[in-house]
């Protein structure tokens, strides 16, 4: 199999080997593991248990602490014994960064030791080098020599290992010779599994970690597609790094990890929040929830092909004729759902973006503001803001709106007799219903596309693909309205079902249905569309989710900055512990702010240092000057 999954159009889980972590089986028929780091400092003993055991007590099953030093590494064996003696035999991970000798320490220790390919051997400085076969050979021959020990050391102790890779920290040599690619961070990890392999060392587990969701999902598939073409089937640890917190943490990591679990892949993930590590266990378990089997409701497709109306190694929008302004080259829309509510008001649209001000006679229109309202079978008796259009029932249409500009009907599709081909119009289609050719008669209709079927990505996907083979390019709307009844679980499942999608560049615009308020609903669209980089509408921070390399609170942090940029729409910073997340793992931001020592900030315009070691407690000044100086700045409303 040269494809990235065991099946584009039936979800099935990828089969891989079976890793053994201490008690813990990872992989093959195995449910998909939970797992989250401390972030307490691994030299203070009883933090580092007590905080284990609460992401125990929590359904943490493989509970990883940093090893920074030898010293580190060394201290894992009295915190193993602690948590033994209190009755906790959850297994351990070692997570390496820069510290080779750390790394051989811990495996006589833990159970897994995690080392990251971009700084095991290697060094980063953002610098670029011309290699020849013969000279990236001889770098390559450093890195095994260097790497080996380890690598016997495991076998021998019958220890995992994660090689971790993070798009930010790919080493000068990788981005020197691939770029900074999906394809250089799966050759940054290929490079050491071939060692692994040449040893006939396999008790093995892979990531391709990134903030980006769109190049954290691209590498992951890239991946798998090289291990199949090399006869390999590793298990995979997925997450999305530096995910931030709150809602758009959750909606960014469910995104990333949702769109891979939607194709069968995972044997174990992590949510990195920004937050106490015991709070990603249970995020993490409602997002695994959605594809238990008495949450599923999928269907068979009769499909007879592996092809796919895009390239799911690369990122391209789907070629869309612009009808108003959905698809074409415009940003996908959001649609707000108030069909069930009897009498409209203007406060009901508060939760969409609009807020109007009795006093004044005034609209104030907020920047996460739905594009169309959906009444359903209702009027309106009141003036909307200019922006905001309607879509409405085709009986309400034509007997209150047919000649009211902004306003368009649904119609369904035994209703196309009664609309004129020249009307703008939204046409209600299933999601199952591959009888697509009748659309080319009607290129002025905005496809709402939905199913009650839980393989949504699937059913989105074969459409999709009759809709490239057809020549069919009306805008499509996504639709979803998930089950779950808390307000976490309706975001998760939300994100999954859509995102997945949006990272293949398909869909123009996003309808979200179901059981939650108005704002709810809202937010959610819009962070689904900035979570997939499709609508950028608020400001973007790539936080790490803390450790025991951290040197600053980063949830205190976090919420300063937040509470002073939050307005900065579109402006990406990043907010990292230490120099190991620093300039490379916010490799996407327009700025960051990097803990560099004890009390000591260092503040980046992308990835360049502009600022050293500035007092933690002037920094956030700071950075809110840089960000005057290269005019971004904007006051808050």
């Amino acid at each position: 199999m040269s494809n990235y999954c065991p099946d584009y159009y039936q979800r099935k889980r990828y089969k891989t080997r079976v890793a053994t972590i201490g008690n813990v089986l990872l992989g093959g028929e195995n449910p998909v593991r939970v797992q989250s780091m401390t972030t307490a400092d691994t030299m203070d003993t009883e933090k580092s248990v007590d905080e284990s055991i609460r992401m125990i007590d929590a359904g943490c099953e493989i509970v990883r602490l940093t090893a920074p030093s030898k010293k580190d590494a060394e201290n894992l064996r009295e915190i193993k014994r602690i948590l033994n003696e209190r009755g906790y035999s959850t297994p351990l991970v070692a997570d390496i960064h820069f510290t080779p000798n750390a790394a051989e320490v811990a495996a006589d220790i833990v159970e897994k030791v995690r080392v990251n390919p971009g700084n095991y051997a290697d060094k980063k400085k953002f610098e670029e080098h011309e290699y020849t076969d013969d000279s990236y050979q001889k770098e390559l021959d450093r890195i095994e020599e260097k790497f080996t020990p380890l690598v016997l050391k495991c076998k021998e102790n019958g220890v995992a290992m994660r090689i971790g890779t993070n798009h930010g920290s790919l080493s000068d040599r990788i981005l020197s010779r691939y770029g900074d690619t999906p394809k250089g961070m799966v050759e940054s990890a290929m490079e050491f599994l071939r060692i692994c392999v040449k040893h006939d060392y396999h008790n093995l587990v892979l990531s391709m970690k990134a903030s980006n969701t769109l190049v954290m999902v691209q590498a992951y598939r890239l991946l798998v597609k090289t291990m199949n073409e090399n006869g390999m089937n590793y298990p995979l640890h997925l997450g999305v790094t530096e995910a931030g917190d709150g809602e758009d943490g959750r909606i960014k990591s469910a995104v990333g990890i949702g769109a891979l679990l939607e194709d069968g892949l995972g044997d174990t993930i992590r949510v990195s929040l920004t937050e106490d590590p015991e709070f990603e266990i249970p995020v993490a378990q409602k997002l695994l929830a959605k594809y238990a089997a008495e949450n599923r409701n999928d269907i068979l497709l009769k499909t007879e092909t592996q092809e796919l109306s895009y390239d799911p190694f690369s990122y391209s929008r789907r070629e869309t004729s612009a009808v108003e302004n959905v698809g074409g080259d415009q940003v996908p829309v959001v649609i707000a759902d108030v069909s069930s509510i009897e009498e409209l008001k203007p406060s009901h649209l508060f939760g969409f973006g609009y807020a109007y001000s009795v006093t004044l006679d005034k609209w104030n229109i907020m920047d996460l503001a739905a594009d169309y309202l959906y009444i359903g079978n209702n009027t309106i008796d009141f003036e909307l803001p200019g922006t905001l259009k309607v879509i409405c029932s085709l009986s309400v249409w034509e007997s209150h709106y047919q000649n009211k500009p902004g306003f368009f009907p649904m119609v369904s599709k035994d209703e196309l007799e009664k609309i004129d081909q020249e009307q703008v119009f939204f046409l209600s289609h299933s999601a199952t219903d591959t009888d697509v050719e009748y659309l080319s008669n009607y290129t002025n209709a905005i496809l709402v596309l939905d199913t009650e079927h839980t393989n949504k990505t699937q059913v989105f996907r074969n459409l999709s693909l009759n809709f490239a083979n057809k020549g069919i390019k009306n805008p499509i709307i996504l639709c979803s309205s998930p089950t779950g009844n808390d307000t976490e679980t309706y975001q998760l499942w939300a994100s999954s079902d859509l995102g997945s999608m949006l990272v293949d560049g398909v869909g123009d615009g996003v309808w979200l249905g179901g059981n939650q308020p108005a704002q709810i609903r809202n937010s959610t669209s819009f962070g689904i569309l900035q979570a997939t980089r499709t609508r950028i509408s608020k400001t973007e921070y790539i936080s790490c989710p803390s450790c025991g390399r951290t040197l600053f609170d980063l949830q205190e942090t976090t919420a300063k900055i937040r509470e002073k940029t939050s307005h900065l729409k579109g402006v990406k910073i990043g907010i990292m512990g230490c120099i190991v997340n620093g300039p490379g793992e916010m490799a996407d931001a327009d700025y960051g702010y990097v803990g560099t020592g004890p009390g000591k900030i260092h503040l980046y315009k992308e990835k360049v240092v502009v600022r050293k070691n500035i007092p933690e407690d002037e920094a956030v000044d700071a950075l809110i000057d840089l960000i005057r100086e290269h005019g971004d700045w904007v006051e808050p409303k």
